[in-house]
């Protein structure tokens, strides 16, 4: 076995990674609001090596603890291996170059949505060999998607618009994908943007929201979606009713394409590079709210 495997089984994931990277990019404190269950401001900062440059989304693996990735234009599984030392990143080809926004690992197949709305189900036939389908959203005209996760209540995957022709300035329409009939339909709701306070953001109040990435956390079970645009983190029921809305500061939050959760509730958050230095995992180690102790 080797030296880190046998370290691993000794370490839980949350001490792990609290020895691997300081806790803010510049080291400064940041005060910016943040739920109670999260620390937005100080979380772990895990740096990637330049091929993860347009990372784009992410998928917790908990067999052994990783991370799997995607990356914009190339058609690539990247598995992130978080070691004491620097992350150890393993890949495999599944298609042709496209635009990728975002993935979901789920019974061993790996969804991935393409920026028109098509999936592309992935899976391993061998170590070395990954198997794809291509399915075809039922969708005309020009419509972008950046957002694909699973909605367990509804046994489908769930895409949120990020600038589709259905929606105007106040909505942001869905769309579903039934993984065992492997069928589109259409999506369980529409956000109401007006309920998005962005005077609480960094971002223009006036620019359209434009949603990232999403995924429903284990814990709570609300969806927690992350806009890159206008650098928010927004909180909403699995209905798409928004909660409560916080800020993602623009120096630690530089351009955040992908989010996870674990089973136990730590989350995980991306930063594509975005032009300049490398891109970067947070992690965000899940703290019990008031209620729950």
């Amino acid at each position: 076995m080797p030296l880190f495997a046998k370290f691993f089984k000794l370490l839980t994931l949350p001490l792990l990674l609290s020895v691997m990277a300081a806790c803010s990019g510049n080291g400064t404190r940041r005060s910016h609001p943040t739920p109670p269950e999260y620390d937005l401001n100080h979380p772990k900062v895990i740096k990637l090596g330049d091929k993860l440059n347009e990372i784009s989304g992410l998928a917790f693996y908990q067999k052994d603890s990783s991370v799997f990735a995607i990356v914009d234009e190339v058609g690539v599984l990247f598995k992130i291996i978080l070691t004491d030392d620097k992350p150890v990143i393993q890949q495999w080809h599944f298609a042709t170059h496209a635009d990728y926004e975002d993935m979901v690992l789920l019974d061993s197949t790996f969804y991935v949505l393409k920026s028109d709305g098509d999936i592309i189900a992935a899976k391993f036939t061998s170590p070395d060999s990954v198997n794809s389908q291509k399915y075809d959203i039922p969708l005309k005209g020009k419509n972008e998607f950046e957002i694909l996760y699973y909605d367990s209540s509804l046994r489908k995957l769930v895409l949120i618009c990020k600038d589709c022709e259905a929606d105007n300035k106040s909505t942001v329409s869905t769309w579903a994908f039934d993984p065992q009939s492997r069928s589109f339909d259409s999506g369980p709701f529409i956000i109401d943007a007006n309920l998005i306070d962005r005077s609480k953001t960094g971002a223009e109040k006036e620019k359209k929201f434009k949603p990232s990435a999403a995924a429903i956390n284990p814990i709570s079970g609300d969806l927690y979606i992350v806009s890159s645009i206008n650098k928010a983190l927004v909180i909403a029921d699995k209905s798409g009713k928004v909660k409560s809305v916080y800020p993602l500061p623009a120096d630690l939050y530089k351009q955040p394409e992908g989010i996870a959760f674990t089973p136990s509730g730590d989350m995980f958050i991306s930063n594509e590079a975005a032009g300049e230095g490398l891109p970067n995992l947070l992690y965000f180690k899940y703290k019990k709210a008031v209620h729950e102790k």
